[in-house]
């Protein structure tokens, strides 16, 4: 099943280097940088705010587990947003693509 997974990026040097390392790692066949995303969130006691560039990764279930494992290694946070969904439809030759960029048969 493909997916589109949600991670959010401190800035533009790190969401850039995250997504050229899952693309060259066949971990995901397109990733989008929205930036200017502001995040406003719960962290150790506080209501924390911050500006973040989110990352729209489209991978597949059977790549998913080496994905969130690569992200965890190299994202600076301690705990990153990781987040999939299921992409329950698509444009047939789109998502053709994907699979074929991601070897999945």
């Amino acid at each position: 099943m493909p997916l589109l997974i949600f991670c959010t990026c401190p800035d533009a040097d790190i969401a850039e280097h995250l997504a050229r390392e899952l693309v060259a790692a066949k971990l995901a066949a397109c990733v989008n940088i929205l930036p200017g995303v502001r995040s406003v969130y719960a962290w150790q006691g506080a209501i924390e705010s911050a500006g973040e560039h989110l990352l729209l990764i489209k991978s597949h279930r059977e790549r998913y587990a080496e994905l969130e494992a690569l992200l965890k290694q190299l994202h600076p946070y301690d705990v990153p947003e990781i987040i999939a969904l299921p992409i329950e439809r698509g444009s047939a030759d789109y998502l053709h693509w994907m699979n074929s960029c991601l070897a999945i048969d």
